[in-house]
């Protein structure tokens, strides 16, 4: 009995065998899940490596074009490293246009505005982080409609609101629509950073006695460093590549910021003076790229130290 209730899958002789054979069926998963894992983790890496190839072939046919002779870019059968590199394009480039006062244009542009934009935007940030209610949905609404416009739409309007100030054709109307223009962004950027803040830390302070401007100022905004780096970082390199507003609100050519200067390389029927071209972008591509490379280590030293505290 014990043979046929063994063979037959009875319930006394097939219990030790059904505890295995239930056993395996459940490690049967795990077994196959490492797998899965390591196969969907190599296809993330795969895309992230084309997606950095296709960021990185621009700058990487901008760099090699900059160093080569007129005769290697008029070649049928380009080459990605210069046989005869030269400097020359360069010192055209130099000589062709007054680059290093549009450089300087559209650095203090940039680095005004990223200021104003992020001084402007900590304090309403803060509101809009901590004070939910109509005001701050109202707010958040105008920064996702504001970032739906097309800059069409809005050039028209703004240019005669900025030629009533008497701002057309000014460094400073030009530096006032680089702020307007990235304050929505950065107030989106800096609310989340707050919100990451535990209300705790506010709380003890007003404790002690501190008022909202002074927790603001010694609690939060410390707390608060990577954020407000990575939100200038964003509103700088944004002001600094700018071209629309740039080109439609400065005439006179003292005053042109650099992506406008470049457009100068273009000739009357569209032909393009390439070498000097490659080596100007190339020169106004560096500031930004230099400036993120020095920047991001202590964006994420800031990151990690601010979640240490927390």
């Amino acid at each position: 009995m014990n043979t046929f209730h063994g063979a037959g899958g009875g319930r006394y002789g097939t219990a030790p065998h059904g505890a295995k054979g239930t056993g395996r069926s459940r490690s049967t998963p795990r077994r196959t899940a490492a797998p899965r894992r390591t196969a969907t983790r190599a296809a993330q890496y795969a895309a992230l490596l084309g997606y950095l190839a296709f960021l990185a072939f621009p700058f990487l046919w901008l760099l090699s074009t900059a160093f080569k002779p007129p005769r290697e870019l008029g070649s049928v059968h380009p080459t990605w490293i210069p046989e005869a590199p030269t400097l020359e394009n360069f010192r055209q480039a130099f000589a062709q246009q007054p680059l290093p006062a549009a450089a300087g244009n559209s650095l203090l542009a940039a680095a005004v505005s990223a200021l104003f934009a992020v001084l402007l935007a900590t304090p309403l940030a803060y509101v809009l982080a901590r004070f939910r209610g109509r005001l701050a949905r109202a707010a958040t609404g105008w920064v996702v409609v504001s970032q739906a416009f097309p800059l069409v739409l809005v050039i028209i309007p703004l240019f005669l609101i900025l030629k009533g100030l008497h701002l057309v054709d000014s460094r400073t109307g030009l530096i006032t629509v680089y702020v307007v223009w990235s304050l929505p962004f950065a107030l989106w950027m800096l609310t989340g950073y707050i919100r990451a803040v535990p209300r705790e830390l506010e709380e003890a302070a007003a404790v002690d006695g501190a008022g909202r401007l002074r927790t603001l100022i010694s609690v939060t905004a410390p707390l608060l460093a990577p954020g407000i780096v990575a939100t200038a970082l964003f509103a700088f390199i944004t002001a600094w590549n700018e071209f629309f507003f740039a080109l439609v609100l400065l005439k006179s050519p003292e005053k042109q910021t650099l992506p406008v200067v470049l457009t100068h390389f273009l000739g009357a029927e569209g032909a393009a003076d390439l070498g000097p071209l490659a080596a100007a972008a190339l020169l106004a591509t560096l500031p930004s790229l230099l400036l993120f490379a020095v920047i991001q280590r202590r964006i994420t030293g800031g990151m990690l130290a601010g979640a240490v505290k927390g």
